[in-house]
């Protein structure tokens, strides 16, 4: 199952057998809207902290997935997930509700591809029949830790960038399970990153921090595979937004990888509208999540796409490491998605 150095292929192609997608009133007016299962006309979602709420995107994204599915939370044995906030109290505070067994997970922003391995890797090894996998995030939550309360107003540089108020889950079966509801995104495999750090401590640039490990995790997947870019239909980074997605792309020509530009993109590019005043563009785990669990594969869905290679990237510091003046470490996890 190991190839190369990094990579896990996955024999049995576990199956994406169901979503749930859920925004809040930014998302609502955003590029991707139609993607969307249910949407929030404001960030306290009924809750009294921004917290409570992201809780709550979390609970809403599993609850739809079971109704589609019409099956019950004791029919899921894992329920893996994470987010930004501290102890990622949101994600194990949505697990207290939906008592699915849970495994808690934390890679900041690359959280979703990393549970998606994850459950992958438990799916083919006949560990589990069912899992419930994704990330979220939440605008106001994450820029109170990591920055300064949205009430504050603080003047934000070009190169920030929005974090998503979002939750991406899908439920993921195997091949046996879907086999009677062909075809599905399949999962064939998933390359586990290293962690990375050019030595930038700028929070305000998470784009510039993340790209080195977007690109070196793309490296090893093509080596560990021996297969060209043009294996994929696709391949998109989660939230590197236009200043990551442009030093991404350096780095491809400087390395030799012939990844063409038309064929790179970024969930933290595609999510919002061009005239939505997002800076660089979106970040946070709620970002790859919502945007591969709704919009990508709807495009999978409709033949517009096959196959696809998705590459979640995290920026790993905290508010301590950055009052400590620490350097920012990052890490990327890739999901290669097939229609079949």
């Amino acid at each position: 199952m190991l190839k190369g150095a990094q990579t896990w292929v996955f024999n049995s192609k576990p199956a994406i057998l169901s979503t749930g997608v859920v925004g809040g009133p930014f998302e609502k007016n955003g590029n991707l809207a139609e993607d969307f299962d249910k949407f929030y006309e404001d960030l306290w979602m009924g809750q009294d902290s921004y917290e409570k709420a992201q809780r709550i995107l979390i609970e809403d994204a599993v609850d739809i997935i079971l109704q589609k599915e019409g099956i019950k939370e004791e029919k899921v044995q894992f329920f893996i997930t994470g987010d930004l906030i501290n102890q990622i109290t949101p994600s194990s505070f949505a697990a207290r509700t939906n008592q699915i067994p849970n495994l808690g997970l934390f890679s900041a922003c690359a959280t979703s591809m990393e549970g998606l391995a994850l459950a992958a890797f438990l799916i083919n090894y006949q560990g589990a029949k069912r899992i419930i996998t994704g990330a979220s995030s939440h605008n106001a939550s994450a820029e109170k830790q990591f920055r300064y309360p949205t009430e504050y107003g603080g003047q934000k540089p070009p190169t920030a960038q929005w974090t998503v108020t979002g939750a991406g889950f899908a439920l993921i079966g195997s091949g046996n399970e879907a086999a009677e509801k062909q075809p599905h995104p399949r999962i064939l495999s998933a390359t586990i990153g290293k962690v990375i750090d050019l030595g930038i401590s700028d929070p305000f640039n998470m784009g510039g921090a993340m790209a080195p490990a977007a690109v070196d995790t793309i490296e090893r997947h093509l080596q560990d595979l021996q297969i060209d870019p043009s294996y994929y239909d696709l391949i998109v980074t989660g939230d590197l937004a236009t200043i990551g997605r442009s030093i991404a792309l350096e780095l491809f020509e400087q390395k030799g990888i012939p990844i063409k530009e038309e064929q790179f993109k970024d969930c933290g590019l595609l999510i919002y509208k061009k005239n939505q005043p997002v800076q660089s563009g979106a970040s946070g785990p709620g970002c790859s999540a919502t945007v591969l669990y709704g919009h990508l594969l709807n495009q999978m869905k409709s033949g517009r796409l096959k196959r696809i290679l998705v590459v979640a990237t995290g920026a790993l510091l905290s508010p301590l490491s950055f009052q400590q003046k620490d350097t920012i470490p990052c890490i990327a996890h890739a999901v290669a998605i097939e229609y079949i």
